[in-house]
């Protein structure tokens, strides 16, 4: 007889980072502010764990909106950076836009070609799907916008180079609800009404 491992259903909460200076190295006035707005928001949901990205704006977002949530741990984490998640080949993309999308990708550095792809792996693997255990959890990320739209397109398992044009407001909001047994669930997308 086997041991069957117990899982329970993860709440993924995903912030884009408030608007940043212009030379992004960290939140403008406004983004505090929008910072500020979402973590409001947020408390209300018992979120156990915030992960960001390394970037500054970010790390901003994330401690400010963290100084919201009771108990909440908050640390940087690599997978939740900003990063080109997939390099799609032209075959892969419908006719009519496909030179507008590669133009856009040529702009990606060797270095992005190199990591992007392994660190959205790791992002699937460590914030997608149910958790172990008997206790829902309630976790947040605070990313950018290629972070978003790659999760979401995964959760709606869409063709991997449909990240691209999913677009994602400053400190706007993403819910994604990973239970047992059923597919993910887009709960909301891209939501703004506490801004």
């Amino acid at each position: 007889m086997t041991a069957t491992t117990r899982t329970a259903t993860r709440h993924l909460y995903l912030v884009r980072h408030g608007e940043a200076v212009s030379d992004e190295s960290g939140l403008s006035e406004k983004g505090r502010r929008q910072a500020d707005m979402a973590g409001r928001r947020l408390a209300k949901w018992p979120i156990s764990v915030v992960h960001h990205g390394p970037l500054a704006r970010a790390a901003e977002t994330a401690r400010l909106i963290g100084e919201h949530l009771r108990g909440a741990v908050v640390r940087a984490d690599e997978a939740a950076g900003d990063y080109v998640p997939y390099f799609p080949g032209r075959e892969e993309l419908p006719a009519d836009c496909a030179d507008r999308l590669l133009d856009f990708l040529s702009h990606s550095t060797a270095e992005d070609r190199q990591h992007g792809p392994g660190l959205a792996q790791q992002a699937l693997e460590r914030f997608t799907g149910p958790v172990a255990g008997d206790e829902e959890r309630h976790e947040l990320v605070v990313t950018h916008n290629f972070l978003i739209g790659w999760l979401v397109r995964d959760a709606l398992d869409a063709p991997a180079w449909r990240w691209l044009g999913l677009n994602h407001g400053n400190a706007a909001l993403t819910v994604i609800r990973y239970a047992p047994g059923r597919p993910s669930s887009v709960v909301m997308f891209n939501d703004m009404s506490h801004l």
